[in-house]
């Protein structure tokens, strides 16, 4: 068979961070069915940017992860609590939910 990372994606998806609740880090994962520009943010309970895991870069196809270490764009650790991450990329935008447990 194919290994699995050969095998390009037939749409755009966006999966459910792992662990989740997590503490100190989560992965989060990702498919694109052909090259794009993506941007992968981490956003607080009341929409505040917290963090940009990918910031509007040219990724090839295929099925993508980025790690988030619970910390802020000063390099902080966040409080526990619920947080939302959004992928956006030519056409697509999806937002799930993850928590960070202390």
């Amino acid at each position: 068979g194919v290994p699995e990372e050969e095998v390009v994606p037939s749409r755009y998806a966006l999966h459910a961070a792992v662990p989740n609740p997590f503490n100190p880090m989560t992965t989060i994962r990702y498919d694109l069915p052909h090259e794009s520009q993506v941007t992968l943010a981490i956003y607080d309970l009341h929409g505040k940017h917290v963090y940009t895991l990918v910031g509007n870069e040219t990724q090839g196809p295929g099925t993508h992860k980025a790690v988030w270490m619970g910390k802020d764009t000063t390099d902080r650790t966040v409080a526990s609590g619920v947080y939302f991450y959004r992928l956006e990329s030519e056409g697509f935008r999806e937002m799930k939910r993850m928590m960070l447990l202390k």
